[in-house]
């Protein structure tokens, strides 16, 4: 995971813990789970606009 152990990760935990409060971090989570699952999905499913680009440039 990115180089860091588990005491690494344990440090970044409680740092988020104190900064954002126990009652933000699953707003925060839950975010960043949308986040990533619409990036995954526009990589694997390319949008139309990119499809347009292609043909201008090649246009």
């Amino acid at each position: 995971m990115f180089g860091l152990g588990w005491p690494e990760v344990s440090i970044i935990v409680i740092v988020a813990l104190i900064i954002f409060g126990p009652k933000k971090i699953p707003e925060l989570g839950s975010a960043l789970g949308k986040t990533l699952r619409g990036f995954k999905e526009e990589m694997s499913n390319p949008t139309e606009d990119a499809d347009e680009q292609d043909i201008d440039r090649q246009g």
